[in-house]
């Protein structure tokens, strides 16, 4: 608390010019699984924290930017978060419904309760009080938070990407991210271009497929794609051999069952589903029915585009396809450099510079969450070593901040 009135001191003018609040505990950006991991962590630990997220629910990615029949790409227990499994009667892959009721159920019980709409604009870290101030602005009113510790858990996929194709603005037609897409159902009886062929890509071309539309699917490398049978093995043999051993088991019975895709536009896996994700932070393509549809047609497979025309579009293999509508499956990048002013933990293209395991944390009571490119098995691993970390400093100095509180109250208001 000594910090606080030397930052006071320092900083009167912008200090009181604006609402202020002292947070007694670290503050989560992102109300996302990975931040809800980390509060889940605090919680047990006896830490208070306080969640800032910019959008009106936890999980908004899953809650307001999926479409409707996505399901969890590896098996539930890869995919729970610390201290609580999924339900015992949830299938193996969860339905979108079913992993937002686990988050829900699981904010619930931790009694996380996020500041909603509130969107930071900056963050850093004052040297002279040894505090992060932390702007946001609501509908309402202009917030500066001040806080010991800052946890960054606005992930990987803060933002959706659109990439800039030559003559795009010229297509004229209807153009979407992944991220807008809900449905086949509109686009019945249309052709699609479907841009991207990862898991997104891929359950995107099979439900335009299955609702009658007549997609095409941009590929310009190799797919790593594996039987939805592949990661229940991999769940098994795990229990008994050790990972690299399971890969290779994997890969041969990948083969074996996918068979020759090339033919196709596809390229068979060179390495292991695990290996992919543990070395390249790379999620394996789950087949769950469009490979079949690749086979018999109903899902065409065109190399990468040259550009845009008015209704159509040029491939690289100077093909020309006529287009009714284009949805991007082109991913998500990092938002941390926009608001983020650090230049230690983080890289310029918004992930930790370290590569994991060691991304995590970084100077200053700085962290990072859910930026492994390891999945959610990956954020829950390094909220528990984020809360053990936190607590442990702030235990022993719990007792010397309460004796200061009354006095802290005159210069902020404290929200613990």
């Amino acid at each position: 608390m000594e910090n606080l009135f030397r930052f006071a001191d320092n900083n009167n003018e912008d200090f009181f010019s604006r609402r202020c609040i002292w947070v007694n505990g670290p503050i989560i950006v992102g109300a996302g699984p990975s931040g809800l991991a980390t509060a889940a962590c605090l919680r047990e630990q006896g830490v208070p924290f306080l969640v800032l997220e910019k959008e009106d629910c936890i999980a908004s990615l899953w809650q307001k930017r999926t479409y409707d029949r996505l399901k969890l790409h590896l098996p539930k227990q890869f995919c729970q978060l610390p201290k609580v499994p999924f339900p015992e009667d949830f299938p193996e892959y969860p339905t979108k419904k079913q992993f937002i009721q686990y988050l829900e159920s699981y904010s619930q019980r931790f009694e996380i309760s996020p500041k909603f709409n509130e969107c930071v604009q900056s963050a850093r870290y004052d040297e002279t009080s040894g505090l992060w101030r932390v702007k946001t602005v609501s509908a309402r009113t202009e917030v500066e938070y001040i806080c010991r510790w800052l946890v960054v858990a606005t992930g990987e996929n803060a933002e959706s990407v659109m990439p800039d194709i030559d003559g795009l603005a010229e297509f004229g037609g209807e153009v979407i991210h992944a991220s807008d897409y809900k449905s086949g159902e509109k686009y019945r009886g249309k052709k699609v271009l479907v841009v991207g062929c990862g898991n997104s890509g891929m359950e995107l071309s099979l439900d335009l497929s299955n609702h009658n539309a007549s997609p095409s699917m941009v590929v310009r490398s190799s797919v790593k794609i594996f039987g939805k049978s592949t990661f229940q093995l991999a769940a098994l043999l795990m229990s008994w051999l050790p990972l690299w051993l399971v890969d290779t088991i994997l890969l041969i019975l990948t083969w074996l069952v996918i068979g020759n895709i090339e033919n196709y536009g596809l390229k068979r896996p060179s390495v292991g589903p695990l290996t992919l994700k543990n070395k390249q932070g790379k999620t394996p393509v789950l087949d769950i029915g469009a490979l079949e549809k690749i086979k018999s047609g109903d899902i065409q497979v065109v190399p990468g585009i040259k550009r845009f025309g008015y209704g159509q579009v040029e491939l690289v293999n100077g093909e020309t396809l006529e287009v009714d509508s284009v949805v991007m499956a082109t991913g998500y990048r990092s938002n941390v450099p926009y608001w983020l002013q650090e230049a230690d933990l983080f890289a310029k293209n918004g992930f930790p510079k370290a590569p994991f395991p060691n991304a995590w944390k970084g100077k200053s009571g700085l962290y990072a969450v859910g930026f492994t490119k390891r999945g959610l098995s990956g954020a829950s691993a390094d909220a528990v070593k984020i809360a053990d970390d936190i607590s442990q400093v702030w235990k022993s100095e719990t007792k010397q901040q309460n004796k200061r509180t009354t006095a802290c109250h005159r210069r902020c208001i404290s929200q613990f």
